[in-house]
């Protein structure tokens, strides 16, 4: 008789988070359950909806005051030590990248690299395996000054990837990128995710329908939906509004969300 294999976690599981800044009564996210998959989840919301929130709690840098959450099997808060090694496994785009225009291309993928722990030895190769990933061999030598905007998001994904990720997180990815540019950086998006679980952060329902496997819309830092993009179609009214079948479904789903917060 065969055994069957035990049950692999998700990569990310979120139980009824909830998340104040200050004394604010009220909470920045609430009561929010959440489950995170391999392939390409997006955060989706209006600014001010949590998905910043969210995605700082997800890495660390936003504590949760009730609630339970996993990330890659570690149960959060952790102590320095296990924090430090569950930062090794994760990487991070922040929607305000911060580089020096001086370095070059290599020298800002190789530096992440490394602070990421990355073997010295093995630094050159994971940093030219990075830039490769996202197409930018032919760049590697550009200083980073002189890349457009669609290249710097791409430069920012390698750094993100150096040190191999398990779990790859993208606050606003295609925010300021021009439309040639988003297209670009959408087959980045679904080529890094082949392997790992990404969460991207995003209010264009465009780039969500061109890349996403799973979905989930906050409103008023509460779960709006959560399920795959057909899902979510199934949600369009002939009377909401927006020009697509998804981009009804979102405002859809949003309005009944509002509806459900107003009425409680």
């Amino acid at each position: 008789m065969t055994t069957a294999a035990p049950h692999a976690a998700a990569p990310v599981e979120a139980d009824s988070i909830v998340v104040r800044y200050g004394r604010s009564s009220t909470p920045a996210v609430s009561e929010l359950s959440f489950t995170l998959t391999q392939g390409i989840n997006a955060l989706v919301g209006r600014n001010g909806a949590g998905k910043s929130t969210v995605m700082n709690a997800v890495v660390t840098l936003q504590a949760i005051q009730s609630g339970r959450m996993r990330v890659l099997d570690a149960e959060l808060p952790l102590a320095e030590g296990p924090r430090r090694e569950l930062m090794r496994q994760l990487g991070y785009l922040p929607q305000a990248l911060g580089y020096v225009p001086s370095f070059t291309v290599t020298e800002f993928v190789e530096y992440a690299a490394w602070l990421k722990r990355v073997p010295s030895a093995a630094v050159p190769r994971a940093a030219a395996e990075a830039i490769a990933a996202v197409g930018l061999s032919d760049r590697a030598t550009s200083k980073l000054g002189r890349l457009s905007g669609g290249m710097l998001r791409r430069a920012g994904i390698a750094m993100a990837i150096a040190h191999d990720p398990r779990l790859l997180v993208l606050d606003e990815p295609t925010a300021g990128l021009d439309p040639e540019q988003r297209i670009r950086f959408r087959a980045t998006l679904r080529e890094v995710a082949a392997e790992r679980c990404v969460l991207i952060s995003s209010h264009l329902i465009e780039d969500v329908h061109a890349v996403a496997d799973r979905v989930h819309i906050l409103e008023g830092g509460r779960l709006a939906f959560s399920g795959s993009v057909e899902q979510m179609r199934a949600h369009a009214t002939d009377d909401a509004e927006g020009d697509s079948e998804l981009e009804r479904a979102y405002t859809a789903l949003v309005a009944r969300a509002r509806a459900r917060d107003d009425s409680a």
